[in-house]
């Protein structure tokens, strides 16, 4: 089970992307207005919403007028991570924005049944992820050290293709591990190794901070067929910022470990990129008090480019404090995402409320990596297939009217996105807010509490592996949104 996370290894390597990574860029957790996340973002069968852009945008041929909207947000992610019995805590705050939007609404005036009606044009940016957090893990380890994964892959190579770094497949790991004494040979050997801490009962730490988001650009069409029908048309340009910083530290608190004071490792990776995806999606109205719907979202195709260093240092007590960074690494390669087909039935309730459902399929085991020149299919691609499974999400929701003002409440579930019991992964996420509206403008609150709970491995190798760390994230997300109509 552990090698699930290899993407958790104490090394970055050139080229190296991994399964994590294409989970990561592949979840959507659709944000928008304040009115569609205080029912659990199931509004694809309502429309008239700039979230439907980026879920049904057959809900787009809804709109009857312009409409401009924006929605700022506050987003708290707390953590609370379990290690050796010894619990730790952190949390970070952001302003952002959710989303915005710029609705065209024609009137085509024509009177004929099934015609188009109306013909809409929708510009907007919705928010479907978000990596803004900080996570501290802390506790003793006397089993084992983290450099035992060094060991376990210096052992058989010559310690000058380490120290000499011919190729450049060392420059993150291994040669700054060398220059620092955190590997050495064993007298005698030229490729057999020992480490300054050679059976555990160290202190460890590993404190991340994480912080970048998905942000979707989307330009929408769409059609309304005499008030029956409604077919809509996304093209979405998300745009992918996801950077890192993890510093990992082991201490000799005991003062039981000969030469040894502490070491560690600085890591920093940044991924940017820019993709693009097709939807479509139609809205169905039989009867007044009923909408049934459907979209099907294509993969996305995104361009990304990593850029990574790292640092090690170590404190050999007698012996010296050192130091080695390493060159900076670059590379380019492409990510696909899984399609995803989502279903949406709403019913209207006596013209004052509805309550509205959207179920979500995605497979995250088509997710895959390509780039011209290297093999990812008997590596990463086929971790992932090993790894990921299809996941039946469901969103659901409700809204009652008084007068000029809305009541509303809502739920989603995100199903685990791990085959066999793997790890844990899915989010549940509850939600509630308020709206007044008068004829041109309106006002909405939503408030969003989401957790989420999944094991996390400081390090895995041969030679011993850290035991598993039981990590709960807690999202707290507060939003208004400001709309004028026209």
């Amino acid at each position: 089970m552990i090698f699930l996370f290899l993407g958790l290894l104490p090394f970055l390597k050139v080229n190296a992307q991994y399964a994590e990574d294409a989970l990561r860029f592949s979840e959507n957790y659709y944000q928008g207005t304040a009115r569609s996340m205080a029912v659990g973002g199931a509004f694809g069968a309502l429309g008239s919403d700039v979230s439907v852009l980026s879920t049904n945008p057959g809900g787009l041929g809804i709109y009857r007028r312009n409409s401009y909207s924006i929605t700022p947000e506050v987003f708290t992610r707390s953590t609370s991570s379990l290690y050796q019995n010894q619990e730790s805590q952190d949390s970070r705050t952001i302003f952002d924005l959710s989303s915005f939007s710029l609705i065209s609404a024609t009137y085509l005036g024509s009177a004929k049944k099934n015609s188009l009606t109306y013909f809409q044009l929708g510009f907007g940016l919705n928010r479907t992820n978000n990596f803004n957090q900080e996570r501290l893990i802390q506790g003793v380890n006397r089993d084992n050290s983290r450099l035992d994964a060094y060991l376990a892959n210096a052992d058989g190579i010559d310690y000058e293709d380490i120290e000499n770094d011919y190729a450049g497949q060392y420059s993150y790991d291994l040669t700054p591990a060398w220059d620092t004494y955190l590997i050495d040979t064993i007298p005698g050997y030229r490729d057999w190794y020992f480490t300054p801490v050679p059976f555990g009962g160290v202190f460890q730490t590993e404190r991340q901070h994480a912080y970048g988001s998905v942000n979707e650009w989307v330009m929408s069409i769409a059609g309304n067929f005499s008030d029956k029908l409604y077919v809509g048309f996304t093209l979405g340009m998300p745009m992918l910022r996801y950077y890192r910083e993890t510093t990992y530290h082991e201490y000799d608190t005991g003062d039981t470990i000969p030469y040894f004071e502490n070491w560690s490792v600085y890591e920093s990776l940044s991924t940017t990129g820019v993709g693009v995806n097709l939807k479509v999606g139609f809205v169905l109205r039989p009867q007044d008090w009923i909408r049934i719907g459907a979209a099907f979202h294509s993969p996305t195709w995104y361009g990304l480019h990593d850029y990574w260093y790292t640092v090690h240092r170590s404190d050999l007590e007698t012996f010296g404090q050192y130091v080695s960074s390493s060159p900076d690494g670059y590379f380019d390669y492409h990510l696909h995402t899984p399609y995803r087909v989502i279903g949406d039935l709403a019913f209207i309730v006596n013209k004052q409320g509805f309550v509205t459902l959207e179920y979500e399929f995605v497979d995250y085991s088509k997710a895959k990596f390509k780039q011209s020149g290297v093999n990812y299919e008997q590596g990463v691609n086929q971790d992932i297939k090993d790894f990921y499974g299809g996941t039946h999400n469901i969103r659901a929701g409700l809204e009652y009217r008084v007068g000029s003002l809305s009541l509303r409440a809502g739920y989603a579930l995100y199903a685990s996105p791990y085959q066999k019991d793997l790890n844990d992964g899915k989010k549940m996420m509850y939600s509630g807010g308020l709206g007044y509206s008068t004829r041109h403008f309106s006002i909405d609150a939503a408030f969003v509490y989401g957790r989420k709970k999944e094991n996390y491995y400081l390090y895995t190798s041969d030679y011993g592996s850290a035991p598993a760390t039981h990590v709960q994230y807690k999202d707290y997300q507060a939003v208004i949104t400001l709309s004028y109509r026209k």
